[in-house]
C-alpha cells in the first residue's frame, strides 16, 4: 500500500487539517489504530512508528510525548466531529424537528447516534477507553454537551412531561437515564457483542420500548 493509499483511508477530521503534513497524518492514523486496538497504556510509540513507516524519533519531533499524541487525536474529535460539524447536523436532525410523540423523538435520536458510532468507531473506542483516566477529556465532553445539547434536550423532556407522556421526575434525571441507556446499548451493539443477529430496526425498537416502559407516566 502506498503513502497516498494510506492517506485516503485517514478519517476526515485528520485529512481536512491543512496544517498537517502527510507524514503527520500517517502517524495519527497509525496511532488511532494502535490506541483503538490496545488502549493508550499498552500502546507503544515504537509500534505506532512501525505501522506508520517512520522512525520513532519522527513521532517525537511532531509530538513531544505519547500523551500529546493521544490529545492530538482526541481533541479534534471534539472540535471537528462533536462540535461544530456533527453537533450542528445532530441538532438539526434530532432536536430541531417536531415530533408527535416521545417515541418518535427517541427513534430519530437512537438512529442518529447508531450511525455516528459506526462511522467513528475507532475514535470512539479510544475516547471510551480513556475517558475514565483523562480528566481533560471528561471536562471537554461535559462542556460540549452543556453548551450545545443540554438546553434543547431539557426543553424536549419538559414538553413531553407536560403532555403527560413521561413520569414527573426532574428533567435532569430523565435525561440521565435516557443517555445512560442509549450509550450502554450502543456500546454493547457496536463494540461488545457484534455481530449479534439483531438488525438495526429491532435494536432501536427494543431500546425505545425499554426506555419508555421505565419513564412512562
Amino acid at each position: 500500500m502506498t503513502e497516498k493509499d494510506n492517506i485516503d483511508d485517514i478519517p476526515e477530521l485528520i485529512n481536512v487539517d491543512e496544517n498537517l503534513t502527510p507524514k503527520q497524518k500517517l502517524i495519527l492514523q497509525s496511532a488511532i489504530e494502535v490506541f483503538s486496538e490496545k488502549g493508550y497504556a499498552a500502546a507503544s510509540t515504537n509500534e505506532i512508528a512501525k505501522k506508520a513507516g517512520v522512525a520513532e524519533g519522527t513521532i517525537f519531533r511532531h509530538y513531544a510525548t505519547k500523551k500529546k499524541l493521544l490529545i492530538s487525536i482526541v481533541m479534534p474529535l471534539f472540535s471537528h466531529i462533536l462540535a461544530p460539524t456533527v453537533l450542528k447536523s445532530f441538532k438539526r436532525e434530532v432536536f430541531d424537528n417536531g415530533y408527535e410523540s416521545f417515541e418518535g423523538f427517541l427513534r430519530v435520536l437512537i438512529k442518529n447516534r447508531l450511525e455516528f458510532a459506526r462511522k467513528n468507531l475507532p475514535l470512539l473506542k479510544i475516547l471510551i477507553q480513556e475517558m475514565a483516566f483523562q480528566e481533560e477529556f471528561r471536562d471537554r465532553f461535559q462542556k460540549v454537551f452543556r453548551d450545545n445539547i443540554y438546553g434543547k434536550f431539557k426543553d424536549i423532556i419538559k414538553y413531553y412531561k407536560d403532555k403527560g407522556e413521561l413520569v414527573d421526575w426532574e428533567e435532569d434525571d430523565i435525561i440521565r437515564y435516557i443517555i445512560s441507556t442509549i450509550v450502554s446499548s450502543l456500546i454493547t451493539k457496536v463494540l461488545i457483542m457484534p455481530p449479534k443477529e439483531l438488525d438495526d430496526e429491532k435494536f432501536i425498537d427494543q431500546t425505545i420500548r425499554f426506555i419508555i416502559s421505565g419513564l412512562k407516566k
